[in-house]
């Protein structure tokens, strides 16, 4: 089976992140991704430069083409480009019974801002229709931590890569309780643009393919372990990782 991966997110036109290292994550795992469009970025490894929101009629556009036609397995937002677009794009996804995997995009890599206030906010109805939610540290605690996301009724997946120490932590959670922990010895490397877009595409395409989360939530991260060891070293910040050198898959 290949797994139809929709996603909904913006474009890095540097390559690192967004919908350029979700193709790549879906596309290596052997799934078929389709993209809806949210926001255009004009971004490199050392930051953002420019950013263009795409009107929310034309992102509902792109999805609809995309359903009414080919379908999909399961969906992915990243980026949501809008507060408008945000609500459109949970009214949209409501009545639609597919796996939905989160990720509360709100600043990249380099500390550049990716949502204001309103467009936060309007992260509570997404978080209500979402089976995962996969936010890095920082933006747990901008969601309002752990409790308050799972009161939603969906699962969590708190990314480890802002903690401190030479261990990297990732934790699942459901709303009743932790599922499965994985801990892993920190790589040194800048080349971590990226990382949270691949891990979030990586478990959605997992999804897609009828995996139990927590199986899908093992893979994933031991796909962006290797992709970060894989990355090329481009750039003179936080450079893009490697997911098109990885070569081995999750075998449990």
């Amino acid at each position: 089976m290949t797994p139809r991966v929709l996603i909904i997110a913006g474009s890095d036109s540097g390559g690192g992140a967004g919908i350029q290292a979700d193709i790549k994550t879906v596309t290596m795992l052997g799934g078929h991704a389709m993209t809806a469009v949210t926001a255009v970025t004009a971004q490199n490894t050392v930051g953002l430069q420019a950013v263009h929101a795409i009107p929310t009629a034309m992102v509902i556009a792109q999805i609809q083409s995309c359903l009414g036609d080919i379908g999909a397995d399961v969906v992915k937002i990243g980026m949501i480009g809008s507060a408008a677009t945000a609500h459109a794009v949970t009214d949209l996804l409501a009545g639609i019974d597919l796996p939905i995997v989160f990720d509360p995009v709100m600043v990249a890599t380099s500390g550049s801002t990716l949502a204001d206030p309103d467009t936060i906010a309007a992260f509570a109805r997404l978080m209500a229709v979402a089976s995962v939610v996969t936010p890095n540290l920082p933006e747990l605690a901008a969601l309002g931590g752990k409790d308050n996301v799972l009161s939603y009724g969906c699962h969590l997946l708190v990314k480890g890569g802002h903690g401190e120490g030479a261990m990297v932590v990732d934790r699942l959670w459901s709303p009743n309780g932790l599922v499965r922990e994985l801990s892993a010895r920190r790589i040194d490397t800048t080349s971590t643009h990226g990382t949270g877009c691949t891990l979030a595409s990586a478990l959605a395409t997992g999804l897609g393919e009828g995996m139990e989360l927590y199986e899908a939530f093992g893979r994933a991260v031991f796909f962006v372990r290797i992709a970060l060891l894989e990355a090329p070293g481009f750039g003179k910040g936080h450079g893009p990782m490697g997911q098109q050198g990885v070569r081995e898959f999750w075998d449990e």
